[in-house]
C-alpha cells in the first residue's frame, strides 16, 4: 500500500480537468524549468513526506477529479519580502475517482489511505459534470 503524504487543493478558476491541463500549458503556469507549478503562501512543514512520492489532488466544483505528482518545492520571490512555496508538478495529470469534497481555503494534507484511486489510463470524464460524477461514485458507479 502507498503510504505517501499528499496535498489537496481547490482548483480555482478551472471548470474541468481539461481547463487545468490547458492552463498549465501556458507560460504563466510554468516555472523557469518549464514544469507547471502552483504558488502558495504557506510552506508545507511535512515537505520531506510530500517529496517521497506525494501528489497534489485537485478539487473541481466540490469534487476531486485529478492529481499530479509533486516533483519538488521551490522558494518563490516576488520582490515583496513574502516567502512563497512553488509546488512544482509533474505535467502528467492523472484522472481519479470522483470524490465529493467540501470547500476549504488553501491546501490540506491528504493521507494516502484517504486519497481517491486513479482511474484507468485513457478514461476521461470531461463530458460528465463533476457533481453528477460524485453522485455516481456515491452509489458505487465508477
Amino acid at each position: 500500500m502507498d503510504n505517501s503524504l499528499n496535498l489537496i487543493k481547490l482548483c480555482v478558476g478551472a471548470e474541468s480537468v481539461r481547463d487545468l491541463i490547458d492552463w498549465q500549458k501556458t507560460p504563466r503556469a510554468k516555472g523557469p524549468d518549464g514544469l507547471p507549478r502552483h504558488v502558495t503562501r504557506m510552506w508545507p512543514k511535512r515537505d520531506a513526506e510530500l517529496l517521497d512520492g506525494g501528489s497534489l489532488y485537485w478539487v473541481f466544483k466540490g469534487v476531486v477529479l485529478a492529481r499530479q505528482r509533486i516533483v519538488r518545492l521551490d522558494e518563490v520571490d516576488r520582490g515583496d519580502g513574502i516567502r512563497r512555496c512553488g509546488i512544482v508538478l509533474d505535467p502528467d495529470v492523472v484522472r481519479t475517482e470522483a470524490v465529493p469534497r467540501r470547500p476549504f481555503q488553501g491546501w490540506r494534507y491528504l493521507e494516502a489511505k484517504a486519497a481517491p484511486r486513479d482511474l484507468p489510463r485513457g478514461r476521461a470524464n470531461d463530458d460528465i459534470p463533476p457533481k453528477l460524477m460524485a453522485a455516481l461514485a456515491e452509489i458505487g458507479v465508477r
